[in-house]
């Protein structure tokens, strides 16, 4: 069977959710179709490449290299049954839910051709206090942390229209191999893999920039 989109999801931002009060937008919902874009920085830009999607806090979401949030079907199966709960889709906050495609086997820089559009991977969703305070689970982040599989983010490379249903048509995988798990791992604390990132150079400018900041003071700390 080849991967498909087994649902689309946006969000509006409502209260009652953040641990320390504030809107979010985490509370995404079915919609049949979706229209993405590129939404521009994130500071300044449009949000969510997904329109009619809100972005709250642009300080950490949205913007080109976070336009589409993908997570697999399957993933959200595999939590339901180590929590004891049915995971909705939508429910990690997710934009687009797949089945029948490992998105964390996802290499940066893959492109996805979904309905009319042409998605391209970008790394890794970093978990937070307010998904922590969205799922209520105790010791969330450093459970989904230490599980290590956290969806992908997507650029939108070619604006256009994805339907429930529409096949994903996955695009030759770049030859540095470089996947999502190990893009996230860099950023949560292994150098090796964090200089492996970096000197790839396969992530935004931005985000190499960070990451390399991140590694210096890792080392510093080290010595």
């Amino acid at each position: 069977m080849k991967p498909v989109v087994t649902s689309l999801n946006i969000g509006g931002a409502r209260s009652g959710i953040r641990p320390r009060g504030g809107d979010t937008a985490i509370d995404k919902r079915p919609v049949d179709t979706i229209e993405v874009r590129d939404p521009g920085p994130k500071r300044g830009g449009l949000g969510s490449g997904v329109l009619g999607d809100d972005v709250v806090s642009r300080k950490h979401h949205g913007g080109s290299q976070q336009a589409v949030y993908a997570v697999a079907r399957e993933e959200l199966d595999w939590w339901g049954a180590e929590l004891g709960r049915d995971l909705r889709d939508g429910m990690f906050g997710e934009n687009v839910t797949t089945l029948g495609l490992d998105v964390d086997a996802a290499v940066v820089g893959q492109r996805w051709t979904v309905g009319s559009a042409v998605l391209e991977v970008t790394g890794p969703r970093i978990p937070c206090a307010t998904f922590a305070a969205w799922m209520g689970e105790r010791g969330w982040v450093r459970r989904f942390t230490e599980r290590g599989r956290t969806g992908a983010y997507l650029a939108v490379v070619e604006p256009g229209v994805l339907s429930v249903g529409d096949t994903i048509e996955v695009g030759p995988r770049p030859e540095h191999g470089i996947t999502v798990p190990e893009v996230f791992r860099a950023f949560m604390g292994d150098d090796d893999l964090a200089a492996r990132v970096v000197a790839a150079q396969v992530l935004a400018p931005v985000d190499s920039l960070d990451l390399e900041r991140s590694l210096a003071r890792r080392r510093q700390i080290d010595q």
